[in-house]
This record gives C-alpha cells, sequence and structure tokens, in this order.
C-alpha cells in the first residue's frame, strides 16, 4: 500500500512539475522509521517445567518441588529397569534446582536462558533492553523440557531478577546432584547419621559431564535398595496338567508410578506355561512385579505349584501308583486291568500269574514326565489288593478243600 503511494506521488510530481515544483515527500520518511526490540537468546531447557512451579516461585515453592521429584526419580529410589529414565530425570530435576535456588544463575536464566547461562556468552548491555518481549514459539511440556524460543519480561525494574546482572565475573559452576539431595534430605538421603553422610552409592557410581551433573558411569549403585518381600501365590494344578503341560493366564493390578509420579492402578496378564512333569512346590517368579513404592525395589510376584488331588491316581517323585482290587478267584486266575491314563489312552495290564495280597506291577514309562529328561517318564506302580470272601458255605469249603489239597 505504501509503495503504490510513493509510486503515485512520483508519477504525478514528474507528469505536472509546473504546477507542483517544489512538492516534499519527507512526510514519508516516518513510514519507514521501523524499531526492532534487541535480539535475546532463546531459554533452552525450561528450568520452571521441569519443577512444575511458575516463575514466581519463591525458595520455599523450589525446595518443595525438588523434595517431591526427587523422591520419586532419585535413580537409588528406582528398580533397575527403570534406571536410565530415573537418571536422566534425576539429572535434570537437580540441574534445575540449582539454578533456580541460586539468585545470581537464575537471574542470568530468566535474562538470557540456559545457552548463554552456561556458555557464559551475554549479549551487550544496552538501554533498549527494557522493552518487553514475548513468544509465539510452542512451550515445552513435560515430555520436551527444551521446547520452542521464550523471553521473560525485563520491564519492571523492581524485580531483582530482572535487573541487568553484572556478568563480568561469572562462570557457570554446577552442583553435584546428590551434594543438592544430601543438602534437603540431611539424614534421610543414604541412610547416614547426623548430616546424613552415609553409603554415597549413587555418587560412586558417577562421573561429573560437561554440566556437573551426575551421568551413570554403570547400570548400578554400590548400594544396594532394600527390595520388599516377594508375594507368594498358590497355583493350584490338576495331575492332568503338570501330565501334558498348561497354559495359564493370570490378572494382576499392581500400584505403579506413571512419568509424572503420581500413583495409580496398572492391570497386567501373566502368562505361565506349566511344564510337563512339573512337582509340587515349583516356583515360577515374575520379578519386580509388585507394588511400587519411593525407595523400594517392587516385590517379586511368585507363583507356586500346588498338586490337586486325583481321583484315581497319587503321585510318588516321578511314578504314579494307583490301587487295585481284585477278588479271590481273580488273584488266583488272573484278570486283565483297564486304566485311563492322565492324556486320555486305555491302557490293558493282563495279569496272568497268581497275585498276592499287597503285590505292586510295575508298568515301565507309563508315569509321569521328567522335566529335566524330556522323553523320559517315571514308571506306573499298580498295588494289587485282593478282596477276600466274608464267608463260606460248608459245601464250599468242601469243594476249595478238595481242589487245593493237594497245592503248595
Amino acid at each position: 500500500m505504501i509503495l503504490l503511494l510513493i509510486i503515485l506521488l512520483f508519477s504525478f510530481r514528474f507528469s505536472n512539475r509546473q504546477i507542483l515544483p517544489h512538492v516534499s515527500l519527507s512526510f514519508l520518511l516516518p513510514l519507514f522509521s521501523v524499531t526492532f526490540p534487541p535480539r535475546f537468546p532463546t531459554m533452552g531447557v525450561d528450568y520452571y517445567n521441569i519443577l512444575k512451579v511458575n516463575r514466581h516461585a519463591s525458595d520455599d515453592d523450589l525446595k518443595k518441588a525438588y523434595k517431591r521429584l526427587a523422591m520419586i526419580w532419585h535413580p537409588d529410589k528406582n528398580p533397575s529397569y527403570k534406571r536410565p529414565e530415573a537418571e536422566a530425570k534425576f539429572k535434570l530435576i537437580s540441574e534445575a534446582y540449582d539454578v533456580l535456588s541460586d539468585p545470581q544463575k537464575r537471574q542470568i536464566y530468566d535474562l538470557y536462558g540456559e545457552e548463554a547461562l552456561k556458555s557464559g556468552q551475554f549479549p551487550p548491555s544496552s538501554s533498549s533492553a527494557s522493552h518487553s518481549f514475548s513468544s509465539t514459539a510452542p512451550s515445552p511440556s513435560a515430555s520436551n523440557p527444551r521446547g520452542g524460543g521464550h523471553y521473560y519480561n525485563s520491564n519492571n525494574n523492581n524485580n531483582q531478577r530482572q535487573q541487568q546482572p553484572n556478568t563480568g565475573s561469572f562462570r557457570f559452576n554446577p552442583r553435584d546432584a546428590e551434594d543438592i539431595y544430601e543438602e534437603l534430605f540431611g539424614a534421610e538421603a543414604n541412610g547416614g547419621g547426623v548430616g546424613g553422610r552415609g553409603n554415597r552409592g549413587f555418587r560412586e557410581g558417577y562421573f561429573r559431564n560437561n554440566n556437573g551433573y551426575g551421568s551413570s558411569s554403570s547400570s548400578s549403585s554400590n548400594v544396594e535398595m532394600r527390595k520388599a518381600a516377594a508375594v507368594e501365590n498358590v497355583l493350584p494344578c490338576s495331575l492332568e496338567e503338570l501330565y501334558k503341560g498348561s497354559k495359564r493366564k493370570m490378572r494382576l493390578s499392581r500400584k505403579v508410578f506413571d512419568p509424572s509420579g503420581k500413583l495409580g492402578s496398572l492391570e497386567e496378564i501373566l502368562t505361565i506355561e506349566i511344564k510337563p512333569g512339573w512337582k509340587r512346590g515349583t516356583k515360577i517368579t515374575f520379578p519386580e512385579k509388585g507394588n511400587e513404592e519411593p525407595g523400594i525395589i517392587p516385590a517379586d510376584v511368585i507363583f507356586v505349584i500346588e498338586e490337586k488331588p486325583h481321583a484315581l491316581y497319587k503321585r510318588d517323585g516321578n511314578d504314579l501308583v494307583v490301587n487295585q482290587e481284585i477278588t479271590l478267584l481273580e488273584a488266583l486266575t488272573g484278570k486283565t486291568l483297564d486304566l485311563i491314563t492322565l492324556d486320555g489312552r486305555n491302557l490293558m495290564i493282563p495279569l496272568t500269574d497268581i497275585t498276592k495280597p499287597g503285590a505292586d506291577v510295575v508298568v515301565p514309562n507309563e508315569g509321569m514326565p521328567i522335566s529335566k529328561e524330556p522323553g523320559r517318564k517315571g514308571n506306573l506302580r499298580i498295588k494289587l489288593d485282593v478282596k477276600y470272601p466274608s464267608r463260606l458255605t460248608a459245601e464250599q469249603k468242601a469243594e476249595l478243600r478238595r481242589v487245593l489239597g493237594g497245592v503248595d
């Protein structure tokens, strides 16, 4: 629009040189006088967002926020499978508290941002820096603490952090993460005595990186966390399941921390593969599947095999035992036993010899599978009980004497 107006005025002036010989275009100059605000570095990491506090947070607010997050994310308070995530979050939490709890670091951070704070490269002092700026860049989120660029309002000269800081001799000297933790938690920090100078396993497992905050040199600490006692559950299994093997699905509900540190319920389905030949007392362990608590490794969840009684068979180690009753006549003349096995087969066992009371008949390789020796089974042991008649007539007794009289 402005450019079109200029072209029209020039065209009109030169085409009407006699009419407007002295028309000046100086009135247009203010249209091209544009003032740009000074450029400040972006903030980089949003320390306020990491601690979940506002920009006017007091020292007490910062301490409360740090303690709440440190109790959740200290590496020694997390199980091994969560250590990498916990170490990274604890590092950021410590760094945020270190900067915001130090008046000079916080003042420089609020004015110039994280990159300038750490590099020591600050923009030149200027009176034009008293302007107020705002950013249209996306704000950081909990999952992305380094969000887009943003600036802090520096209009208010009464706010100490917004005044021009003395940066001439400033050097960024970060504090050790474990020092911060012990300072705020005292004797609670590592179970130590006065002053909390107990076992400093977290620090010993760490080395200083470029920023001075802990970075793990190993996946575990020299100090073992206390682990909750294992939770045992009985898993009743039929003899058929232990003979053939089976699969069980168990629903587990437990308390866990979400990424924001809130405690909530989580439901999982645990699959148990029951192997052929497993015995009573066999344990199936799901490591650290118990409830999560600050400072405690979750308990292991253990299922213990228990055999249900069977109507026919009884287990004895790798053998199966079955009791069978036969009559005196069958004991003397023979009989064929018909048994149904645990996997549903019909097993025929002929008794051809005279059976004595209490005799055992052993059928090889028809017992329980041997879990440590695939393909092998124990024996089937048949305990025979001879049923005698409760009474005999005189004629029956005489007949027996006649038949058996000459038998040894």
